[in-house]
């Protein structure tokens, strides 16, 4: 799927409900939020190696519910997110030059 295909699946999904209506760009937020931090709980206090063995499909379901609210912000919003992505990217290769950033993680200044 692209993301064109993916943002008329979450609208659907969305319309069907009537969910609309509990959609603030707050509660947006808010759940994604939640989502995100249920992906990390799955990673917490584990290490590699467990990460490495934990259920892809909990991981999966995790990342799916937080892409599913990134999409509808953007679309909320008007985005489109990939034209977004690639802009966003061309200013990161510029904040981080690979000649000044390669196998560091320090903060750009």
């Amino acid at each position: 799927m692209n993301l064109k295909e993916i943002t008329k699946t979450v609208l659907k999904f969305r319309d069907a409900r009537d969910w609309k209506q509990f959609h603030t760009s707050k509660d947006i937020a808010l759940s994604l939020l939640i989502e995100a931090s249920e992906y990390a709980q799955l990673l917490q206090f584990k290490s590699d190696k467990q990460i490495a063995s934990l259920d892809k499909k909990d991981l999966e379901r995790e990342l799916v519910d937080v892409l599913y609210w990134v999409v509808l912000a953007a679309h909320d919003h008007g985005i489109d997110l990939g034209s977004a992505f690639k802009k966003k990217m061309r200013e990161n290769k510029k904040k981080y030059p690979i000649k000044k950033f390669k196998g560091s993680n320090r903060k750009y200044k």
